[in-house]
């Protein structure tokens, strides 16, 4: 399996006097191969911890923050001599220890010479509960399900990744139905790695399905472990409601709708704390799309996404058959499955800012506004070949920008300052403008 974040790993190593890193991430989404992937292909040795696993190695971090003794214990727990020219150091679940993640605070003062990187599935609550978290003394990554590029390039599909790429719209429109054909497969199966893998194996949607639910246990699972029991009740409320969110025409999230008569006040907790996990993703509104975009955010009116487009059908029981049924699965739910899609795929260009517009009257809203460089650009998603816009005319009509994005199934087409992307080349967005 190949993953880009290989590549932002590379630039961390080669970078001089580089800072521990810490990988964020939901659970299952790949950390962990990735790290010892990593470790095996640019390091002679890996020493690697699992706090998660092997309990008794958090009894290192117990006595204090000695940077030469922590080496040491960790070279002996590991069965690795440590070298800092060729040793690449991996503490995974490293939220099941605190301490660990206090000592990279002292490991960057201290002992610099160390490449050391870190892990957790639930790492971003850890960070945001403020537990001696190295402040400024770390940098960061986020690791996310594979995108659609990188499911072509585990089905060895690269021809078609080489295509979109180079941006050779005039072929890739020769192999248009492989495209769709493959789109529909991933917008089914997703990107979490365990599920791409087996559907790899064993081309069954069954299987899948059966993978992609036993995921879904296993976060349930993770509300009731790590949560005080006051929270997990509001957790499975707001985290069950999403589908049904996503699924109405104005997908703006209501708290009435996770609750009758719930506000936000009632919720806050749960959504950061499904936030902060990596399971969701929040896209605020902007009430005017001018730069600096962030200066026009409105924090009280957003959209709610979960992690994974395959997840998400899990959760809806969307049907294999969709597949072949025309462009049905991208007109399930409203087309909550192509937002969801797109948004997926934009959560993986780094730095790239996500918010959606509304007018005053939420008759008029634009799926995504994002900035790129020094241009902010609308992006409507249709779930089919029919392009008509209404939403987007009225925000071209009103704002007049310099680009706008529209996407879907049909051909690639440039015409002023409107731009038809297929939706299975989006993620060639940033490099379109």
């Amino acid at each position: 399996m190949q993953r880009y974040a290989l590549e932002q790993l590379i630039a961390w190593k080669n970078k001089e006097n580089h800072k521990p890193l810490v990988i964020q991430g939901a659970r299952q989404v790949g950390k962990t191969w990735l790290m010892q992937e990593f470790g095996k292909k640019y390091y002679r040795q890996v020493a690697y911890i699992n706090f998660d696993i092997d309990a008794k190695s958090k009894e290192i971090f117990d006595t204090d923050y000695d940077t030469d003794r922590l080496i040491m214990d960790i070279g002996l727990s590991s069965k690795i001599k440590i070298n800092p020219e060729d040793t690449l150091i991996i503490l995974d679940e490293i939220q099941e220890c605190p301490r660990a993640l206090t000592s990279l605070k002292y490991f960057r003062e201290n002992a610099p010479q160390y490449d050391i990187i870190v892990a957790g599935s639930l790492l971003g609550v850890a960070c945001h509960e403020g537990t001696g978290f190295p402040v400024g003394k770390v940098s960061f990554m986020n690791l996310y399900p594979l995108s659609f590029e990188e499911f072509l390039l585990a089905m060895n599909e690269e021809r078609f990744v080489e295509l979109l790429r180079k941006k050779d719209f005039k072929t890739i429109k020769l192999f248009n139905n492989k495209y769709q054909k493959l789109l529909k497969q991933y917008c089914y199966v997703g990107g979490m790695p365990e599920v791409v893998k087996d559907f790899i194996e064993n081309k069954d949607f069954e299987s899948v399905r059966e993978i992609q639910k036993e995921i879904l246990s296993a976060y349930e699972e993770d509300f009731t472990k790590h949560i005080p029991a006051n929270t997990v009740a509001k957790i499975r409320l707001l985290w069950k409601s999403i589908p049904a969110q996503l699924s109405k025409e104005n997908k703006k999230f209501i708290y009435g709708a996770v609750k009758e008569g719930a506000r936000a006040r009632d919720f806050e907790a749960a959504l950061s704390w499904l936030i902060n996990s990596g399971l969701i993703y929040r896209v605020n509104k902007i009430t005017k799309p001018d730069l600096p975009i962030m200066a026009y955010e409105d924090f009280s009116a957003f959209k709610l996404f979960i992690l994974d487009v395959g997840l998400l059908g899990a959760m809806t029981h969307l049907e294999a058959e969709t597949i072949i049924d025309g462009n049905r699965i991208f007109e399930e739910f409203k087309g909550a499955i192509a937002e969801q899609y797109v948004l997926q795929q934009f959560k993986t260009i780094k730095d790239l800012l996500i918010f959606y517009w509304s007018n005053e009257t939420s008759r008029a809203e634009i799926d995504f506004v994002i900035q790129i460089k020094s241009s902010v650009v609308p992006v409507e998603v249709k779930a089919e070949t029919n392009l008509q816009a209404k939403s987007l005319k009225v925000y071209m009509e009103k704002f007049k920008p310099n680009y706008a994005i529209r996407t879907s199934m049909a051909d690639y087409k440039k015409i002023n300052s409107l731009i038809d992307i297929p939706m299975y080349a989006i993620e060639i967005i940033k490099e379109e403008l």
